[in-house]
């Protein structure tokens, strides 16, 4: 071997180191059925005693420079990337944004394992990350092959080009709203805020200064906008350290209906709830109504991402673009440029109201 070993192990080190060709070794990965079996249990052996990972997957597009294809990692599996409908509306923008620059999209949600080697494996030019946690092996995976990626939803202080929404303007605007009609006993629905009673137990739980918590990849957009609630909450003479926290494991509605009945059945029931997004608001709602709490008369509820269900549901919230945050992606990753920041705006509807007198 002499000096190959002061570098990566390479395709010809195997071949050489058992004395085949390299068109053996290659079979031995990318046409298993030109070798006998027991060949190419030599040759995958061979390639393990020295360390040789496979060959770079990359390799058979190398002539025209491009696989014309991109990678989404996405935070959750499959089947939530296909029936949430925020991850449906971003969905739909990052295909859009491939048909516009005329790429294909392979798709890398969560896995019990293996994650991190489709990273490694796919014919991709470069990645979307959404909201993945930033210790996740396949985000590790994605940095280790030097292919552009860009950051959807996380921390400026992550590096790496970034798409973000104004989750703070968005939430001050919709609690700026409750303020407004006149409300002082507020709620907050959030999840995985564990252990937390108030609205200042939840903000320091996601602060930057809790590096090593296990859910600290899901804490910039809520603290994002348990900021923005706490900068029109604080100014009308409400107690942030008072206000109440309901709150259950995910993002379902099933956990917004969990998280509403912490909140509903307190003494000192709140007169209107601010929810982390629509889902949980949609759980809200069906909270209150089967214990006749009456919306808006008796209770406001507020969400955030004006999913298209939030008019049937006559939602009051904060509109972000999750399609155009997809587009956005794209277009970072493929033509360069600044980091995107997209606005949100409120969007009134029948479920807040004046507070009760």
């Amino acid at each position: 071997m002499g000096s190959r070993t002061t570098s990566a192990p390479t395709l010809a080190d195997v071949a050489e180191h058992l004395g085949v060709s390299r068109t053996t070794v290659s079979n031995a990965y990318n046409r298993p059925d030109q070798l006998s079996p027991s060949l190419r249990e030599r040759v995958l052996a061979a390639a393990g005693e020295l360390g040789y990972a496979g060959p770079n997957p990359m390799a058979r597009s190398l002539r025209r420079g491009s696989t014309g294809s991109l990678g989404l990692v996405f935070d959750q599996n499959l089947r939530y990337i296909f029936s949430d409908p925020a991850a449906v509306l971003f969905l739909s923008g990052v295909a859009a944004g491939c048909e516009e620059q005329g790429s294909g999209l392979a798709l890398v949600p969560a896995l019990p394992e293996g994650a991190a080697e489709v990273v490694r494996s796919a014919l991709v030019d470069g990645y979307v990350m959404f909201c993945t946690p930033e210790d996740d092996e396949r985000f590790e995976a994605v940095r280790a092959r030097g292919l552009p990626y860009v950051l959807v939803d996380y921390s400026p202080l992550a590096a790496g080009p970034h798409v973000n929404i104004d989750d703070r303007g968005g939430a001050r605007a919709v609690a700026q709203h409750l303020v407004d009609l006149g409300h002082r006993r507020l709620g907050i629905v959030l999840p995985w805020a564990y252990g937390c009673e108030t609205a200042q137990d939840a903000e320091d739980l996601s602060g930057p200064a809790l590096a090593t918590d296990e859910q600290r990849w899901r804490s910039f957009i809520r603290h994002e906008r348990l900021v923005g609630w706490r900068d029109a909450i604080e100014p009308a003479g409400i107690d942030w350290t008072t206000v109440p926290v309901g709150s259950a494991p995910d993002r379902a509605q099933g956990s917004g209906y969990a998280s509403a009945a912490q909140l509903l059945d307190r003494a000192d029931r709140p007169t209107a709830i601010i929810c982390l997004s629509d889902v949980l608001a949609f759980g809200v709602q069906r909270a209150a109504a089967e214990r006749g709490i009456r919306i808006p008369q008796d209770l406001s509820v507020v969400g955030f991402d004006d999913i298209p269900e939030a008019a049937a549901a006559g939602l009051t919230t904060a509109f972000q673009d999750h399609a155009a945050k997809g587009e956005q992606a794209v277009r970072l990753l493929t033509q360069g440029g600044d980091d995107v920041l997209l606005p949100t705006r409120l969007v009134v509807r029948s479920s807040s109201g004046p507070a009760p007198s």
